[in-house]
């Protein structure tokens, strides 16, 4: 039989990882449990580092607190600006002080044109003028524009972004516009990353008669109203981004849920159905485990935790390793989602030192692009103090250099000082720096970026429907649907839904007089 918990009892229900898609699945767990008037679930979030926010996080820095990785979030999508609504945090959103972006092309810094659509022209004239292409290539893209493209409304399946806009466009675009948007936002590669997941605009405008430039066009923003600041594409919050985990833990403490950092859960085991009083499954917990509230065992043996429901907000590995007895299809799908490693190479310069205008936030450097006649290791560069004016200091600048592609394994075999100064050498080249810089700090994120390859979301569908089985489990996390922050904070409320929803599913019925 199922084995509901009974009615007079609140459901447990742990939520296993404490980054951005735990605890805005916390987050909406901690409302009410549903239309049966159950009221909220006792909840609590396991997190086996020492921190919260996973991948979102500051660290100080030449006397300023800086984010060292995600700092920003789009502004367009509702999941994390409504989140920040729901803290109280809408009048500390703010927007950056710089716009636009360059590229790294033929040897020098050139503006993006107007008109793209993540790396995508839209528009061929002030492609061909912003100089990113030699001729050749500026005239193969031209040809979108003027050689009739047939309709296939009927294909189906998923195509590599890369596929789809070099046989449209031609290589050069998407060498030097799309592949360091695009695969600068997954750390990966164009030729192997998925349009449906990543850009499906492009596929369905590939699918339609005409040219696909045409096809991606923005519409025209509306004539700018003087008395109304122009809407912001991205936000961050006052002092940094990694604001928002911080805020959102101290609310979830507030609301009664209990967050623990460095306890880890290491095996998920279905209890007996004789036993629906003590929860349906059984976690086996190490490290600081003592002050889990549920937690049973001693000194001398693992403690276990007996709960309701799970929220499963780890990396794809590790969930796999979790759900390997209970759904082997899901597990082995997300067993084999490859991850690229990042490092973020933070450095303070002296004013002085930098030649270069720094124009707009900042710039990309493609893959194929050379640096001081050496295949380039840095992949973009974010001007901090130019991106936000609260972090400008006289004296210096701030900037923020991107390290790491999947399947680049030269930073692995660099250490710390020796990654700082070879990223700075590059810079250096591009920007024109003169000396050293005055402080430097890496931050290394490892396996960081699942790569969604042709099919992936097909693939994630297989991986829900198959844990959708188990009662009282989800699993959420950028493994699945997204990267960015808006994205995992949806994946972790939509989770959060579903084990909500199958517990409901599996109450008792109330008795009839």
């Amino acid at each position: 039989m199922t084995a509901g918990h009974p009615p007079d009892r609140r459901p447990v229900i742990a939520v296993v990882g404490g980054g951005m898609a735990g605890l805005a699945a916390a987050w909406q767990l901690s409302q009410d449990l549903g239309p049966s008037g159950a009221g909220s679930p006792r909840v609590l979030v396991l997190e086996a580092g020492g921190r919260t926010g996973g991948k979102v996080r500051s660290a100080e820095f030449a006397g300023r607190e800086v984010d060292v990785a995600a700092d920003a979030f789009l502004a367009r999508r509702p999941e994390a600006t409504g989140l920040c609504t729901e803290l109280g945090l809408s009048d500390a959103l703010v927007a950056p002080g710089a716009a636009g972006a360059s590229l790294w092309a033929r040897g020098r810094l050139r503006m993006m044109p107007a008109g793209m659509n993540l790396g995508v022209p839209t528009r061929w004239w002030p492609l061909a003028r912003s100089g990113i292409l030699d001729p050749v290539g500026s005239a193969r893209a031209a040809i979108d524009l003027v050689r009739p493209h047939r309709a296939d409304p009927g294909a189906t399946g998923d195509a590599a972004v890369g596929a789809v806009v070099t046989a449209r466009l031609g290589h050069e675009v998407t060498e030097r516009l799309v592949d360091p948007l695009v695969g600068g936002i997954h750390a990966g590669g164009v030729d192997d990353l998925s349009a449906e997941a990543t850009f499906a605009p492009l596929l369905e405008a590939d699918r339609d008669s005409g040219s696909l430039m045409r096809r991606l066009r923005l519409p025209d923003p509306p004539p700018p109203d003087p008395s109304r600041p122009p809407a912001p594409v991205f936000w961050s919050l006052e002092g940094t981004t990694a604001r928002l985990p911080a805020e959102l833990t101290a609310a979830l403490v507030a609301r009664g849920v209990a967050v623990h950092t460095g306890v880890a859960v290491e095996t998920l085991t279905r209890r007996p159905a004789e036993r629906p009083s003590g929860g349906t499954w059984e976690l086996t917990l190490a490290g600081d485990a003592s002050s889990v509230p549920g937690a049973t065992g001693g000194a001398d043996s693992a403690r276990t935790l007996a709960v309701d429901g799970v929220v499963l907000a780890v990396p794809a590995g590790q969930a796999a390793s979790l759900l390997a007895a209970h759904a082997p299809r899901a597990a082995a799908i997300l067993g084999d989602i490859g991850h690229s490693s990042v490092s973020v190479v933070t450095l303070s310069v002296p004013s002085a030192a930098v030649r270069a205008r720094l124009v707009g936030t900042g710039f990309l450097v493609p893959r194929t692009s050379t640096v001081g006649g050496r295949t380039a290791l840095i992949t973009g560069c974010t001007y901090l103090s130019r991106k936000w004016p609260g972090l400008a200091r006289p004296g210096d600048e701030l900037i923020r250099l991107s390290v790491g592609r999947y399947g680049d394994e030269r930073p692995d075999s660099l250490d710390d000082d020796e990654l700082a100064a070879a990223a700075f050498d590059e810079a250096s080249v591009i920007l024109g720096i003169g000396g050293r810089p005055l402080e430097s700090l890496v931050t290394r994120w490892h396996g960081a970026f699942p790569q969604y390859t042709p099919g992936h979301l097909g693939r994630s569908d297989q991986v829900e429907r198959a844990v959708a089985e188990l009662p009282g489990v989800a699993v959420a996390g950028s493994a699945l649907r997204g990267v960015g922050i808006p994205a995992v904070v949806g994946s972790g409320r939509a989770a959060a839904l579903a084990v909500l929803a199958s517990l409901e599913r599996a109450r008792p019925a109330a008795p009839t007089r």
